[in-house]
């Protein structure tokens, strides 16, 4: 029912709670990929590929999209769900760039042990996509990633039709979105969720984890 166009670290975790509130949910977010596991690992490694992907297989038991990969193939879905709408959520580069930097970027080193030992499928998924499909292996170079940041939210723009786009900042809170998908604003405060130091924290943890799956595979 709806697609979420921004890319990760533009508030599509707070976005993903809304949607689920809202009563678009489940909400498929890069989270889902790793519950999921491996076939939908494929999926995503096909889209990125070029190949056909069933989407009603992917997104069988969900009702909206937010966050990477989804976001790196909006184009697709649009084509295979007519009558979806598109949420793009943006945020200022600068701010984007350092979130990214410090957390989705560093985690793609970070917890490169344990991927590797578990899921060597699922790094290269994650880099076919976003880092590689994305950014062309270009995100360190930091002029170059906000080329790419500020075209796709342009041909965002130019390819979905109005009537059927919000560009959405999420520090917006619920009218807008409400308003666009015509529900009623809940009076609950709108969900925050996953800023860079909580994120931070999980990349710490992941990377504890790291070390004790190498040291066990080492010592096996």
């Amino acid at each position: 029912q709806i697609i979420g166009a921004g890319f990760g670290r533009t508030g599509t975790s707070s976005l993903k709670a809304a949607f689920e509130q809202l009563g678009f949910g489940p909400s498929y977010h890069m989270k889902e990929v790793f519950k999921n596991g491996d076939s939908h690992i494929q999926c995503w490694r096909d889209a990125a590929a070029g190949k056909p992907v069933n989407w009603e297989t992917v997104f069988a038991n969900y009702k909206s999209t937010t966050d990477f990969p989804a976001s790196c193939f909006y184009k697709e879905l649009m084509e295979a769900y007519p009558e979806a709408k598109v949420v793009l959520t943006i945020r200022d580069f600068d701010s984007w760039y350092k979130s990214a930097s410090d957390t989705i970027y560093k985690a793609k080193s970070s917890t490169s042990g344990l991927i590797r030992y578990y899921h060597n499928s699922l790094r290269s998924m994650i880099d076919e996509t976003i880092w590689e499909g994305v950014f062309h292996d270009r995100f360190e170079d930091k002029e170059y990633a906000r080329q790419i940041f500020e075209a796709h939210i342009e041909e965002v723009k130019r390819h979905v039709p109005k009537e059927r786009l919000l560009v959405y900042h999420v520090k917006e809170g619920w009218e807008p979105l409400c308003n666009f998908l015509n529900v009623p604003i809940p009076e609950t405060e709108f969900p925050r969720l996953n800023d860079s130091k909580e994120f931070q924290k999980y990349i710490s943890a992941m990377k504890t984890a790291s070390l004790v799956v190498n040291t066990l595979a080492v010592a096996a």
